[in-house]
């Protein structure tokens, strides 16, 4: 069983609050889960403090467990101190596309 930390979307149509989540990865996002940790709001302001509340003992448990974050609970443990994240690193993406184009043509020709 592969079991994830993630975000559960709830409230209302253009209004979202996530539920931070335990859960078998196999389960639908907002679906059956294992246990709740906390929830984050996108709608308040970064500086706000209840923006996002995360049981950190709950949290350190299950990563002992062996409880993959997902990307964006990644994020957040990362600014909590919790679980270091390495940053991605993709070149192309620095790059205009115009200029990608030309340098694959000049590639091309060479």
């Amino acid at each position: 069983m592969s079991v994830v930390i993630r975000l559960a979307r709830a409230g209302t149509k253009k209004r979202p609050v996530y539920h931070v989540v335990v859960a078998d990865s196999r389960f639908p996002r907002d679906g059956r889960f294992i246990e709740r940790l906390g929830h984050f709001n996108p709608l308040l302001p970064k500086d706000n403090e209840t923006r996002l509340k995360l049981d950190m003992d709950k949290v350190k448990a299950w990563l002992a467990k062996g409880a993959q974050p997902s990307d964006r609970v990644a994020r957040f443990l990362d600014a909590a101190g919790v679980k270091k994240r390495e940053a991605r690193n993709n070149p192309e993406k620095a790059v205009p596309r115009k200029e990608r184009k030309a340098q694959a043509e000049a590639a091309a020709k060479a």
